[in-house]
């Protein structure tokens, strides 16, 4: 069942959206070569706790870190370590999940390390831009697979591929809610987008193929060929006036 919010749901939604931005602008300036993840992990939960709120990934299903950290062909899911340490020209994929006052908010955002190449910034500036076009298409009345066409048309026409076995999802009192939000599919299907729906809406966009698979850890998803993925969330609302990014950096 989706779950309509009412103002006030919404209100305290982006209290939470509000303290996973925080922490996505702070982490940015220590996204530098020679830093190790967990020292990111280290920080944001750091950030967390000081606001009164919790992680909204630690723990959930045995995951066993506060953010997940994502570098070149890891797509999500990827777990913090001192041992691994960002290289010059790497691109990391930071997602964040805060649970605060009985509501989650999410984000993620792929950071370049340093300068990157110009193939690696078009990658990054399409991933990004797919969200957006997504986004726009989160508007009442409009179907839900409307923003996964929007996504899928977009990122296919600029010669890259979407995932497929990972998907965005509602958002409210519980981390995942109805519906799944695929980056893919045929507009004019799916439920009626309403006004109190909470989507968090993020496009996964890969290099190559769109097939992924999972490391030993039973977390890591990793692009099956080995090239690079770029990752962009957003926790968007449905209002009467169009939608509301909650996330906004």
């Amino acid at each position: 069942m989706i779950i309509q919010k009412s103002s006030d749901e919404i209100k305290r939604i982006r209290d939470s959206c509000l303290i996973v931005t925080e922490i996505l602008v702070s982490l940015k300036d220590m996204i530098v070569e020679g830093i190790n993840t967990q020292e990111l992990d280290r920080v944001a939960e750091t950030i967390i706790y000081s606001r009164k709120a919790q992680p909204a990934f630690k723990g959930y299903r045995g995951y066993p870190a506060t953010i997940c950290a994502s570098i070149n062909s890891q797509v999500v899911h990827g777990i913090p370590s001192t041992k691994r340490k960002l290289k010059q020209g790497d691109i990391i994929s930071i997602d964040l999940g805060v649970y605060y006052n009985g509501f989650y908010g999410d984000a993620a955002y792929t950071y370049p390390v340093g300068k990157v190449n110009e193939r690696t910034q078009r990658l990054l500036r399409i991933s990004e831009e797919s969200l957006y076009r997504g986004i726009e298409k989160a508007s009442e009345g409009n179907r839900l697979f409307d923003i996964s066409h929007a996504i899928q048309t977009y990122v296919e026409q600029s010669g890259y591929s979407v995932v497929k076995d990972f998907v965005g999802h509602g958002i409210g009192r519980s981390l995942h809610e109805e519906p799944q939000i695929p980056n893919y599919g045929k507009k004019g299907r799916g439920p009626r987008l309403k006004k109190g729906m909470a989507l968090a809406i993020e496009p996964m966009v890969n290099e190559g193929t769109w097939e992924v698979e999972i490391l030993e850890d039973g977390w890591t998803a990793v692009t099956k060929d080995g090239k690079l993925s770029s990752h962009f969330e957003h926790t968007v609302a449905i209002t009467q006036n169009g939608p509301l990014i909650l996330t906004k950096l």
